[in-house]
């Protein structure tokens, strides 16, 4: 339910309370707005991160019982080596985007091969998947599937449009949010 992209999709939620009443009690009580990706009101760029300090807590849990000069030396080897794996890994890649981004994109545009595709107007377009069928809108960056304008990267959809139309880069409909910063 979390990673739903319409509220169509959402209504699971309604299943959770004949399993559980208690949990569909304490999810209403949060707010979708904090937990579903539909719901919420900024984009949260399709990462689910674990809160910061408990990963460093977690691999600093030894250093703890050290003195402070020598726990601050711990965490410093800790940092720069992150900093070095992090900044090695990314030395290696030769795409504008994110190397993570660029994976979904490429899965995306391979899954925009079996998709039909019919024009509507300049920017609107329907593109059919196995009976399926979704509104891509070029010009705004939407899709009926919700994906396009709430991970802001474009979906199968999408690419399968800009196929039509010969575009021939489909970074340049991701948000700038992918691209790493030089």
């Amino acid at each position: 339910m979390d990673k739903a992209y319409r509220k169509d999709d959402f209504d699971f939620f309604n299943q959770v309370g004949k399993i559980n009443q208690r949990i569909k009690s304490y999810l209403e009580n949060a707010g979708f707005e904090m937990w579903a990706h539909v719901y919420a009101p900024v984009n949260r760029g399709r990462t689910m991160t674990s809160n910061i300090a408990e990963c460093i807590n977690g691999k600093l849990k030894l250093a703890r019982e050290l003195p402070i000069i020598e726990f601050l030396e711990q965490a410093r080897k800790l940092f720069g080596k992150w900093n070095c794996k992090n900044r090695e890994r990314a030395s290696y890649t030769n795409t504008s985007l994110g190397s993570r981004f660029e994976g979904i994109l490429q899965l995306n545009t391979s899954e925009s091969s079996r998709l039909k595709v019919s024009d509507s107007s300049t920017y609107v377009y329907s593109v059919y998947d196995d009976g399926s069928k979704y509104i891509v809108c070029l010009d705004r960056r939407t899709c009926s599937c919700g994906r396009f304008q709430l991970d802001e990267i474009t979906c199968e959809h999408a690419i399968a449009v800009l196929k039509r139309k010969r575009v021939v880069d489909m970074k340049s409909y991701c948000s700038e949010f992918y691209y790493p910063k030089h």
